[in-house]
């Protein structure tokens, strides 16, 4: 018999179907969870791909568990926190430790919650103590379990969260925040607006290098233009309007839908470009908690309901 040398249908569809069901039984967690790797990154870009990261990892650990999890929350904010701590060390940035020290007790007062301060914590605190602080302060873990979560003791995330505590009172996040550039009009992304809201697919193709790859997390992946040609595009253009904007500092596409009370952001996307050509599109389509802080961030309604996607 000749062997198999490639991925079957059924275990492609097999998969899927887990991993459908994985992610309905840690859906009450995933918004915690985004906001939790967008503030210990200190950006919704960062922590959107930490998130992606975590889940993935989250996931594909399953096999290695010699029993059930009995707390999801827990299992999903460790394999977070470890996946951010070991890029941390990759790019050669102090973890830092969590020492038991005698410190006093100090009061954490509402103000900070704000999203501006919370999100620049990270210039502040190593990212250990970043965790250790979110962890017991924003979502409500015990210092028992802090402990497992950032491998501490207890002691020493009770005194790291402390010392954190002193050091977020002192600092002045009113000097912590940079005004945007101006940014010169990319003619590559300029012809890809043009052949987009024409509905000129292959106008759009014809900025795409042969080789280009195309995806959308928690949808699929393309790895060529025949792929993208076979697959995502096959029925032709969405019909509707995209336009080139800054979000949290970087600039996107928003591609907007009409609704019922107005424009509603349909997807978001970004494009790597080498030589002229569009090398990697990526799309935040499917990616509900990203699409939803955008639409706050930038006023716009998220569109809510576009098949195959339905989060009404």
């Amino acid at each position: 018999m000749k062997p198999i040398d490639y991925i079957t249908k059924d275990i492609v569809d097999e998969t899927r179907k887990v991993r459908s069901e994985f992610f309905e039984l840690i859906s009450d967690h995933s918004t915690d969870l985004w906001n939790y790797c967008k503030y210990i990154t200190g950006s919704p870009w960062d922590g959107e791909d930490l998130y992606q990261e975590s889940i993935i990892k989250a996931f594909g650990l399953l096999p290695q568990r010699w029993s059930e999890i009995t707390d999801k929350k827990h299992y999903l904010f460790r394999v977070a926190t470890n996946t951010w701590i070991d890029l941390c060390r990759k790019l050669k940035r102090e973890v830092g430790l969590l020492e038991e020290l005698s410190e006093p007790i100090e009061d954490f007062s509402s103000p900070l919650l704000l999203e501006e301060i919370l999100l620049s914590l990270d210039s502040i605190l190593t990212p250990k103590q970043l965790a250790a602080f979110l962890l017991v302060n924003i979502f409500k873990f015990s210092a028992e379990e802090v402990a497992g979560i950032v491998q501490s003791t207890p002691g020493g995330v009770y005194s790291s969260v402390q010392r954190a505590r002193k050091k977020i009172a002192s600092f002045d996040f009113t000097k912590s925040k940079s005004g945007l550039n101006s940014q010169e009009k990319n003619v590559t992304i300029q012809s890809y607006l043009k052949a987009f809201n024409n509905g000129d697919l292959d106008g759009m193709l014809a900025i795409f290098s042969v080789q280009a790859q195309n995806e959308a997390y928690l949808g699929f992946q393309e790895f060529s233009k025949d792929e993208m040609i076979k697959g995502s595009l096959r029925f032709g253009l969405p019909g509707h309007r995209a336009q080139e904007i800054i979000l949290w500092d970087k600039p996107v596409i928003i591609v907007l839908a009409d609704g019922d009370q107005g424009p509603e952001i349909h997807d978001i996307q970004i494009q790597e470009i080498e030589n002229g050509k569009i090398v990697k599109h990526k799309s935040y389509f499917f990616r509900k908690e990203f699409i939803l802080a955008a639409a706050k961030e930038l006023g716009i309604k998220a569109q809510l309901k576009k098949p195959p996607v339905d989060w009404n």
